[in-house]
């Protein structure tokens, strides 16, 4: 059996890979933190079809990881993987499914998803009451709803908070995979006692445990990636344990990446930091790694 995601997805997920690396470099991204969403980038990838509710699952992580290795600051994954497949339009939507009530770039977006007592709703985003909420990652632009006004019932064929946890775990690989790469070519640009870093055999152990749990969570997307496109029953238990891999892996690479920059990676005027918390944001959304790995747990039997 091959187990390739397919010519047709790969010449996507590149053309995908141009459009961002085009229009969405770290400067998109930082004018995101002061308010400015950028919606060149986000209308060429609708033109491109990645918000498209019709594509399968598989081709969308592929896109997904895209979207992670540039750091978009639109609410993709919440529109590509949950309210389109909810509404079957594709829309610049966001989210609130969580008990606490924040929806990133709540304040731009057309609409936004939300439960209701019997299932979902969409509700038009401005018709919201919001309130900027102060973050790790400004780029996001998380608001908080102060005001919830009764909506559109939806009946998504996919259970939102699956579908969320399933695309953010795709951007968290492209994240973890563009630390991975960008500190690989850092550490091999700067030299220390006559050598380049990268030479020394400490800084290769932790780049290279960093891009192995990078490697062995992209399959684990993947395959729960076809889980839903197979209607498998374990399919849910697949998103779990791809969320908690990811989760995992991208916050170490961040963490690696951050010890090899040594003291740069610290400030706001190198672009690491771009990336670092977008981590550190989304690998807590849409359930932790310690959550999905109790949910695992659970659908085996085992907690």
């Amino acid at each position: 059996m091959k187990f390739t995601l397919g010519e047709d997805r790969v010449d996507f997920a590149a053309a995908v890979r141009k459009a961002l690396t085009d229009g969405c470099d770290p400067t998109v991204v930082r004018a995101a933190w002061d308010g400015d969403l950028d919606p060149a980038i986000w209308s060429t990838l609708v033109e491109m079809g990645t918000t498209d509710p019709e594509l399968d699952w598989v081709t969308r992580v592929a896109v997904a990881e895209e979207i992670g290795r540039a750091a978009l600051p639109h609410p993709w994954v919440e529109s590509a993987f949950v309210c389109g497949p909810a509404t079957g339009a594709a829309c610049f939507g966001s989210t609130d499914l969580g008990t606490a009530p924040y929806v990133p770039a709540g304040a731009d977006v057309d609409v936004v998803l939300v439960r209701a007592e019997d299932g979902y709703a969409i509700v038009e985003g401005a018709a919201l009451g919001t309130t900027p909420i102060e973050t790790v990652d400004r780029s996001r632009r998380l608001v908080e709803l102060t005001e919830r006004p009764a909506g559109t019932s939806v009946d998504p064929t996919i259970d939102p908070t699956v579908a969320g946890a399933l695309g953010t775990a795709a951007v968290l690989v492209g994240l973890g995979q563009h630390l991975v790469d960008t500190t690989v070519a850092y550490v091999s640009e700067r030299h220390q006692f006559g050598q380049p870093v990268g030479g020394f055999q400490a800084v290769k152990h932790h780049l290279a445990n960093a891009a192995k749990d990078v490697a062995f969570a992209r399959p684990m997307v993947h395959r729960a990636a076809h889980g839903l496109d197979t209607d498998d029953r374990h399919a849910a238990r697949d998103v779990s344990a791809a969320k908690a891999l990811a989760s995992d892996a991208a916050s170490l690479a961040a963490e690696v990446a951050l010890q090899c920059h040594g003291a740069i990676g610290y400030t706001v005027e190198y672009d690491l930091h771009l990336w670092l918390k977008r981590v550190w944001a989304l690998s807590r959304a849409w359930g932790d790694a310690d959550e999905h790995r109790a949910l695992v747990a659970d659908s085996l039997g085992l907690a």
